[in-house]
């Protein structure tokens, strides 16, 4: 199926940055299965074992390492810049500059050199938006970033666009909702909190979530690497509709036959109890139980209009939420992580 969405020619060679990441394994995969010369980023700390079946030319660094990026660019004709900073408390809003923004520097800046590049498929996130008050959003909606990470994917996009206009740099911004999919955790917490006889929310806040199969979104990448009325957009990629928290929950919870009652709790003293801990833990660079950022979630809608990947990119998603939910859920049963 890839080879009927892949319209690179076969040997031609491309560079994956966040290869060994979730997404990055599942598109590194399919630009390989197509017959590409590929090539990828890694930190030195990755773990590569996922991916060491595939015939793929590796450098080892951090995507804002300007030595090893001119090396990893020299010579590619597409590259997939998917790498992103990992959330963790310890992160300042200096890591996620660098491996947001001056990564994408770095790359814009190297592939101008090679009068064969064809296209930079820049990966941001929806969070740029942050909360949806007048749903569903398009890719014009105001932007509101709520944290370091958004912040600075949002400035990536920014620099990106000045820059591109400027030099004449052939480039299309994808923009995931929640990526999800059997290969991933993400959603592994929500799914066991599924199973128990009371599924807790905070807040009376719809909370709806706008998911993205991986399979979804990878072929958006690869349909928008080549495109020609992709050139110099932005796409929101995503599922056709968005779904509730409590949906996803139920969804799970019938799947396995489980009984499953949802049950509200105010938001306000989880919002205090976070901020404690994020007080007391961030000077010590530990991870804290609980911070604002995931208690914010519940507060937050995402509701986004796909209609833009539809219409330009003539992508319509394989994967409706459900199948895809129920497919992650049995996945996840056997790695033996979920135990209905």
């Amino acid at each position: 199926m890839i080879d009927t969405l892949c319209r690179i020619p076969a040997g031609t060679p491309v560079l994956v940055t966040g290869a060994t990441g979730f997404t990055g394994i599942v598109l590194t995969r399919k630009l390989v299965e197509a017959g590409l010369k590929v090539s990828a980023v890694a930190r030195k700390s990755s773990n590569l074992s996922p991916l060491s079946d595939l015939n793929i030319t590796w450098f080892r660094g951090d995507v804002f390492d300007e030595e090893v990026m001119r090396q990893a660019v020299e010579g590619q004709e597409y590259v997939f810049h998917v790498a992103a900073a990992f959330r963790e408390a310890k992160s300042t809003e200096q890591d996620y500059w660098d491996v947001h923004v001056r990564s994408t520097q770095i790359i814009c800046e190297e592939v101008l050199k090679n009068p064969e590049f064809k296209r930079y498929v820049h990966v941001s996130t929806i969070g740029v938006h942050g909360h949806i008050d007048n749903p569903p959003a398009t890719e014009e909606y105001r932007f509101s970033p709520g944290d370091g990470y958004q912040r600075t994917k949002l400035q990536a996009e920014e620099w990106l666009n000045d820059f591109a206009t400027d030099n004449r740099l052939p480039y299309t911004i994808i923009r995931p909702a929640a990526i999800y999919g059997p290969g991933d955790q993400r959603l592994l917490k929500l799914f066991k909190m599924a199973l128990k006889p009371f599924f807790l929310l905070l807040g009376n806040g719809k909370c709806m979530y706008h998911l993205v199969h991986v399979d979804d979104l990878t072929n958006t990448f690869i349909i928008a690497a080549t495109h020609p009325d992709a050139l110099g957009e932005t796409f929101i990629s995503g599922a056709n509709e968005p779904i509730a928290i409590a949906d996803i929950a139920r969804i799970v919870a019938e799947h396995f036959n489980r009984k499953m009652r949802v049950v509200r709790l105010p938001i306000g003293p989880f919002f205090l109890a976070a901020d404690i801990c994020e007080a007391i833990c961030r000077p010590l660079r530990i991870e804290p139980p609980i911070y604002r950022r995931r208690v914010a979630f519940y507060s937050k809608d995402r509701h986004f209009d796909i209609s833009k990947m539809r219409n330009i990119l003539g992508y319509e998603p394989r994967h409706g939420n459900k199948e895809g939910i129920t497919e992650t859920a049995d996945w996840y049963v056997e790695q033996g992580w979920l135990r209905p």
